[in-house]
C-alpha cells in the first residue's frame, strides 16, 4: 500500500489542523492505521492508531481530548483532526499502515507516507 500524507502547515496555539492520509493499492480496510510524529531534534512517537473497522482509536497521553483519528474505508483515508494545538505538537507527522495494529512509543508499521509538517506558533 502506498501512503500519501498531507494537511500540515503553520498555525497558531490553540488552533486546529487536519491532516489527511490517502492510500492506493487494495484492501485497505485491512490495515490498522496510525500517524506518528517526529519532532526536531526528539526521537519519532506514535500519536494515534486507529482498528480497521476504525471502531477503536488510541492516542498518546498528551494528545488525548484535542486529537482524533479517523478513517473512510470507502476512499481508503485516514484523517487526524488535531485540536487546541501547542507549540510543543510541532513535528513532521507520518501516516502508517500495518496488517497488525501496534501500539506503544516505538512501534514500526510496514507502510509509511512521507512526511508533512505542523508547525504551531505561539
Amino acid at each position: 500500500v502506498q501512503l500519501q500524507a498531507s494537511g500540515g502547515g503553520l498555525v497558531q496555539a490553540g488552533g486546529s489542523v487536519v491532516l489527511s492520509c490517502a492510500a492506493s493499492g487494495r484492501s485497505f480496510s485491512s490495515y490498522a492505521m496510525a500517524w506518528f510524529r517526529q519532532a526536531p531534534g526528539k526521537e519519532r512517537e506514535f500519536v494515534a492508531a486507529i482498528t480497521w473497522s476504525g471502531d477503536n482509536s488510541y492516542y498518546l497521553e498528551s494528545v488525548k481530548g484535542r486529537f482524533t483519528i479517523s478513517r473512510d474505508n470507502a476512499n481508503n483515508t485516514v484523517h487526524l483532526q488535531m485540536n487546541s494545538l501547542k507549540p510543543e505538537d510541532t513535528a513532521v507527522y507520518y501516516c502508517a499502515a500495518d496488517p497488525v495494529l501496534k501500539l506503544g512509543p516505538t512501534v514500526e508499521y510496514d507502510y509509511w507516507g512521507q512526511e508533512t509538517l505542523v508547525t504551531v506558533s505561539s
